[in-house]
């Protein structure tokens, strides 16, 4: 693997935390497959400032049918999948008298429907090379009190929950599976999300007493996506400044 540029498969990676990730791996020498229903553009444009190559897919990873496009960009673009970040999610803020069943099946699909559908994607690619990084991205919400994120909270629990199942199911191949939960921070998707008292309000029960940032899961993603995270399997570790303590 050493001689070989890897390739990493980052959802939502348009801004935000996923924009930050794919800045991340080409600064690593990794190469990046974007997927978003959005513009990749300004992604694409920092990674490959950095001499890393950046091909982007416009899909919504929640649809069944992403999966073939994935699976086609992958064989067409690079020939091999190393890494998977399943980062693509949504968290609407609504009392769950509110929710109707129409927002409870979009939230999950959106944030653990698609984890498995992208798994299903890359999953070939790293079998045939007998090594995988998967990193799924979860929430350090699970546990606060927080009101209003009942159906958000059932979604990145089942994240966690799929993540222990997976790394049983493909440790054999030499892929090991995690997740990363990062606090409320200020990136687009946060800041449109969650009133930024809140952010602010977080922030000062942290240890590190800032709001978090979009670059704050890089070095933990990062981690996870490299040799030096061949004995960590099953894992979630919160990146989120010490507010939430496993």
């Amino acid at each position: 693997m050493s001689d070989i540029r890897k390739v990493a498969v980052v959802t939502g990676a348009a801004q935000g935390f996923g924009q930050a990730i794919s800045v991340g791996f080409a600064k690593r020498g990794v190469d990046v497959i974007g997927v978003d229903l959005s513009d990749c553009a300004e992604t694409a444009t920092k990674v490959t400032a950095l001499g890393a190559r950046f091909v982007g897919l416009r899909a919504d990873v929640s649809n069944p049918e992403s999966t073939a496009l994935l699976q086609q960009l992958i064989d067409s673009s690079f020939g091999r999948c190393d890494i998977l970040v399943n980062n693509a999610g949504i968290y609407p803020n609504k009392p769950f008298a509110e929710v109707d069943f129409a927002l409870w099946q979009r939230v999950h699909r959106i944030n653990l429907d698609s984890q498995f559908l992208m798994v299903k994607a890359v999953l070939p690619s790293m079998i045939k090379s007998h090594w995988g990084r998967i990193v799924n991205l979860t929430s350090n919400s699970l546990g606060l009190a927080a009101p209003g994120l009942a159906h958000y909270m059932s979604s990145k629990a089942g994240v966690i929950g799929f993540t222990r199942g997976l790394a049983t199911d493909v440790a054999e191949h030499g892929i090991t599976v995690n997740a990363v939960g990062p606090t409320a921070s200020l990136t687009p998707g946060g800041k449109s999300g969650i009133d930024p008292e809140v952010i602010q309000m977080l922030a000062a029960t942290q240890a590190i007493k800032r709001p978090g940032t979009a670059e704050d899961i890089v070095g933990t993603v990062m981690f996870l996506s490299s040799e030096d995270s061949a004995w960590v399997t099953g894992q979630t570790i919160m990146a989120d400044g010490g507010l939430v303590r496993l």
